[in-house]
């Protein structure tokens, strides 16, 4: 017998009407041996209770404090969104020389997983969110490199000099993902990026759990020899149920994930965003309730759409 529909599901599946959210930040989760705490915000619905989890990885230098247009919509429509600042963040201003930079990819992957063990914790310090939130329902997301360090919890590896896959960090605690403009194959990469940022050679070949992966057909990275398609890498190259949306026109911030109105956001468009927020909060909710059709019903919306702003493939 299938699990009932929780509370969150039941009121945004009858009238999606955002809730109203409940935020708190900086929660602080210690960090032996990061050379400081981890801060993160955790924003969750006022009201409802089983609420899934959704954990955000930043892009290059950005906070907890950024991508309030997809953070906010998650946490207005039931899930618990929880944004680490990792230490590449322009907020704490890490020198390049900083002894912790070679391995800073790394310690984004373990800023997720200090996130998924101190749950309990963060459930506790949010002000009315104390057993509320439902920790076998787990997904993680995130933007650019913030989608590489999410890939990894979901399976995907990174591949060293030698071109043999790295260390398995995924995690069997999460349930389902969002990549939005990953990194695509490292094989790609212009001499610049090989040289500088050697860890963005990802493997996909064991990236098995499920995902839905957004790309821009507009999206040119100075960082690849390719062109946007180098942002489908992680749906063409993976195992397993996965499914990429491609959105016409869209550039890296894909319409203003970010935030509007900041300099990243070189293609804002708020129909697009608006569209991201839909289709998002739908795979979320069908990914963590198999249940929900709420996915289904958005990707039929996509396709009858006269004037769509992107097309969908799955498999």
């Amino acid at each position: 017998m299938s699990d009932p529909i929780p509370a969150y599901a039941r009121h945004t599946l009858a009238a999606d009407t955002p809730a109203t959210v409940l935020s708190a930040r900086p929660v602080v989760l210690p960090a032996p041996g990061r050379g400081q705490d981890l801060h993160v915000r955790v924003s969750a619905p006022a009201t409802g209770d089983g609420l899934p989890v959704v954990v955000f990885s930043h892009g290059f230098g950005w906070s907890m404090d950024g991508y309030a247009p997809l953070a906010d919509h998650w946490a207005a429509h039931g899930f618990v969104v929880v944004q680490p600042t990792h230490l590449d963040s322009r907020t704490l201003g890490l020198p390049a020389d900083d002894p912790r930079t070679p391995r800073i990819w790394r310690y984004r992957v373990e800023d997720l997983e200090r996130v998924l063990d101190g749950l309990d914790a963060l459930e506790a310090a949010v002000p009315g969110l104390a057993g509320r939130v439902d920790p076998d329902r787990i997904a993680v997301a995130g933007h650019s490199w913030g989608a590489q360090t999410a890939g990894t919890l979901l399976g995907a590896r990174v591949l060293g000099p030698d071109g043999v896959p790295g260390e398995d960090l995924s995690d069997a605690r999460v349930k389902a993902g969002v990549l939005l403009a990953a990194t695509g194959l490292g094989d790609d990469l212009t001499p610049f990026a090989a040289e500088h940022f050697p860890f963005m050679r990802p493997s996909f070949a064991t990236m098995v759990t499920p995902a839905l992966i957004v790309a821009g057909d507009s999206d040119r990275s100075p960082l690849s020899t390719r062109g946007p398609d180098w942002f489908a890498d992680a749906f063409h190259h993976s195992p397993g149920s996965k499914s990429l949306l491609t959105l016409f026109g869209a550039e890296h911030s894909l319409g203003g994930i970010p935030g509007y109105e900041v300099a990243e956001t070189t293609d804002e468009s708020p129909a697009r965003v608006a569209l991201l927020q839909r289709l998002t909060t739908a795979y979320l909710r069908s990914a963590l309730h198999p249940e929900d059709t709420a996915w289904k019903a958005a990707v039929t919306a996509l396709e009858e759409d006269p004037d769509p702003l992107g097309r969908l493939q799955s498999k």
